[in-house]
């Protein structure tokens, strides 16, 4: 677990990004938790991701991991991803198998979003709380971890192009910060 919620890491490439962007991603960022749940399928490995209701203020509508921000209550980011966690789906806190932690990273809501890997079983079942999530779905980790299935594209951030990788995975589009994440994890898992 980091030492800080706050202590940040800028994706690559984000020397490219415009001044502004910089500055406002590396300025006071509120502590949130995520948590990126591995689903144990027999042999097979699979990432569940939810679509977040559209009803919401930030990220409306986009495909991400169960989490939010750190409310004076939990004890550090773990508790907050596993608390939305459950919020959000369902899952509950002794029903996830924590592994380990990616790098903290920023996002353009003024988050610092610590990612919570951790392991669940197929049988966990789901409660969604239709308030936050529209839907929660799987991706089988072999497709997010071959290089063919990451799409390059651009993001226009205020007139400069921003280079991004974003998955295409049955109509679900997984960009941004997810796919950041996603891309994080990969590097980890085939030790890049």
């Amino acid at each position: 677990m980091p030492r800080s919620p706050a202590d940040i890491v800028l994706p690559p490439g984000s020397s490219r990004w415009p001044e502004p962007m910089r500055e406002q991603l590396s300025g006071l960022l509120k502590p949130a938790g995520v948590l990126v749940p591995i689903v144990e399928r027999g042999v097979e490995l699979s990432l569940l991701l939810t679509q977040r209701s559209a009803e919401l203020k930030h990220h409306a509508g986009q495909v991400s991991f169960p989490g939010g921000s750190m409310e004076a209550h939990d004890d550090d980011v773990l508790a907050t991803a596993l608390r939305e966690t459950e919020e959000e789906i369902g899952i509950q806190p002794h029903q996830v198998s924590v592994v380990g932690y990616l790098h903290t990273m920023p996002t353009i809501t003024g988050y610092a979003v610590t990612p919570v890997v951790g392991l669940v079983s197929s049988v966990v079942e789901l409660t969604i709380d239709r308030s936050e999530v529209e839907s929660a779905f799987e991706v089988p980790l072999s497709f997010l971890l071959s290089a063919e299935n990451a799409i390059h594209t651009e993001w226009d951030a205020g007139g400069r192009k921003v280079p991004m990788v974003e998955f295409r995975w049955e109509g679900q589009r997984i960009w941004g910060a997810t796919a950041f994440m996603i891309l994080s994890l990969r590097k980890i898992i085939l030790n890049q």
